[in-house]
């Protein structure tokens, strides 16, 4: 029987006082929310002394109701929003992740805060930064983001800015905030202000979180950097001592846990952040500054593209079964942009070229992205690249994450199916994603 089940059957919910024994040793406590990175295979309880303790649940671990939990209340003390006439505003919405969320160890709940009070009280320093205003558009993980979500944020971001905002914060799950940060980068154009993504790897409850210092700094980046762009802020260290702001439809989490997980790629991040000065360091000059201009909000999008990472032994009917489902497709190929060509026949390999070309010619579009992540696609050195041009896959000599180029190739086909307009559209770069040369000194930064 899992946790849930187990739970379940006792009537038991998160907040109750419960008794656990694993091996002759009791534990009691209040029963703790298994948070975003927590092990889902084990329980969480708070002791009477403030310490957390974990037990893998599973055969003769024993569950105990001692008693229920106190009434789940939002209230706590009250910190006004005082405004500064002196101070920029920024905006700061929610998206989902627990980078803003307050755990209240009375009740085990956990919840949003997103009133200017709330986030006030839990970040005290965000009043020395700017005047903040705060809402939350919904609560996600970021795994059940979609497309339809990435069209709310950019029209309320937008909405935002031409509502007087210096700047906009979006608090956001990390596993697909590149995704999301490459969306608005297309959507919102013309930016005279930053848009900044931001979010946690730990969450509030635990001593080594990075909300604090992540929405500090990304609040920081809205309201004094002079960025106009789509960027994400995260750590840049495994210390507490800066963030990168990093350009948005250029980044990745390159791990699943480390605070330091996401990297620019193929280029610098715009700045470093200091967290204890708030001083900001740029590393660029190529983005757009600060201005008077008017933003625009161009949200048309697709969704029904697909991403197919090529791998050996990949069959030509799963690229040919793609046409059923999607109007778009983009391979993550190896190397320099590569798929299984077997021209030497070899008797165990398969060419998925044929099936490439039958998808382009179906009015599919084949949009061609390095799995290697880091580099630039060519499609002319060697013969597999070659047949995949002749076949018509675009992206020869374009350097955008796999993300980037199916979140383009949606955005795209928002606006257009003609296959030459696709082509066309997909070779301009409209917000950097396409880099003009690649800075050595960007690799594994």
């Amino acid at each position: 029987m899992d946790i849930d089940r187990a739970l379940k059957a006792k009537k038991i919910s998160v907040g109750d006082r419960v008794g656990v024994t694993k091996d002759g040793f009791t534990v009691e406590g209040m029963l703790l929310p298994r948070i975003e990175l927590s092990d889902t295979s084990s329980l969480v309880i708070k002791q009477d002394n403030g310490y957390n303790v974990g037990i893998r649940y599973g055969k003769g671990v024993e569950i105990e109701f001692l008693g229920k939990g106190k009434a789940v209340s939002h209230r706590h003390a009250v910190v006004e929003a005082q405004h500064d006439s002196k101070k920029p505003l920024v905006s700061i919405m929610g998206a989902g992740g627990t980078i803003a969320s307050r755990v209240e160890y009375d009740t085990g709940a956990v919840f949003p805060e997103f009133s200017p009070g709330d986030l006030l009280k839990s970040f005290p320093q965000l009043k020395g930064i700017a005047n903040v205003k705060g809402r939350e558009l919904f609560r996600l993980f970021s795994e059940d983001m979609t497309p339809e979500h990435w069209k709310i944020i950019a029209k309320e971001s937008a909405r935002e800015i031409e509502s007087g905002a210096d700047g906009v914060v979006l608090m956001h799950g990390t596993d697909t905030m590149n995704y999301t940060a490459a969306a608005l980068s297309f959507m919102l154009q013309s930016l005279p202000a930053p848009v900044v993504v931001v979010g946690a790897q730990r969450s509030s409850d635990r001593g080594s979180s990075d909300n604090l210092m992540n929405l500090v700094c990304a609040t920081n980046a809205a309201a004094h950097s002079d960025v106009a762009e789509v960027s994400v802020c995260m750590h840049a260290t495994s210390n507490d001592d800066y963030c990168y702001l990093h350009q948005g439809n250029k980044v990745r989490k390159m791990h699943t846990s480390r605070r330091d997980a996401f990297r620019s790629i193929n280029t610098l991040p715009y700045a470093k952040l200091w967290f204890s000065d708030a001083k900001v360091e740029y590393l660029r000059s190529d983005y757009s500054k600060r201005s008077g201009r008017k933003i625009r909000l161009d949200d048309k999008m697709n969704p029904d593209v697909g991403l197919i990472q090529i791998h050996p032994g990949i069959k030509p009917e799963l690229i040919e079964a793609s046409k059923k489902f999607f109007d778009g497709v983009v391979l993550s190929g190896t190397g320099l942009g590569h798929v299984p060509t077997n021209p030497s026949n070899e008797k165990f390999a398969q060419s998925v070229v044929p099936a490439v070309r039958s998808l382009v010619d179906s009015g599919v579009p084949v949009v061609m992205a390095p799995q290697t992540i880091y580099g630039r696609l060519d499609l002319n050195v060697y013969s597999a690249g070659r047949l995949l041009k002749q076949a018509g896959v675009i992206g020869d000599g374009a350097d955008w994450l796999p993300e980037t180029a199916l979140v383009k190739l949606m955005w795209v086909l928002g606006h257009t199916k003609d296959m030459d307009k696709v082509r066309e559209m997909m070779s301009t770069n409209f917000a950097g994603e396409l880099s003009k040369d690649i800075e050595p000194s960007s690799f594994l930064v």
